[in-house]
């Protein structure tokens, strides 16, 4: 596969993500509630998770932004549901670490979160992309 081709199949992967997010919503029984915005564009997220035994049982989250920061979250929900809370943290790492243009072995385990990785190129976006996923490490470190 081109370089072309990948990344239009990332771009038609981040477009369903935004137009048809996973996990969209509000959990209602009294699960851990993480509120976080972007002052730069205006990005906005709630993340509620129920952690169960020390594993993300559940996760939804609800918002207004761009693309980018929108399919993020949806990926990121994707990403950790079912995980243990130290797993999720090191999702959330590595994802940190990919946005920012790092090499990061074994990439296959954010799954759908990997058509992130251009974002690297347009600093201004890196904030976009990471706004979910800094909720996430908030709301697990405060747990």
């Amino acid at each position: 596969m081109s370089f072309d081709q990948l990344e239009t199949l990332y771009r038609q992967v981040i477009m369903d993500h935004y137009k048809r997010p996973r996990n969209k919503g509000v959990l209602q029984d009294g699960s851990l509630t993480v509120d976080m915005n972007n002052p730069t564009c205006g990005d906005r997220i709630r993340l509620t998770m129920k952690i169960d035994g020390g594993k993300v049982d559940d996760v939804k989250f609800e918002g207004e932004g761009c693309s980018i920061s929108m399919a993020s979250a949806s990926m990121m929900t994707e990403a950790i549901r079912g995980k243990d809370t130290e797993s999720a943290l090191r999702l959330a790492e590595m994802f940190s670490e990919m946005i920012q243009g790092k090499d990061v072995g074994q990439i296959e385990a954010l799954g759908d979160a990997v058509a992130l990785q251009g974002v690297a190129k347009f600093p201004a976006r890196i904030k976009c992309a990471t706004l979910a996923w800094k909720a996430l490490e908030k709301g697990l470190k405060d747990h």
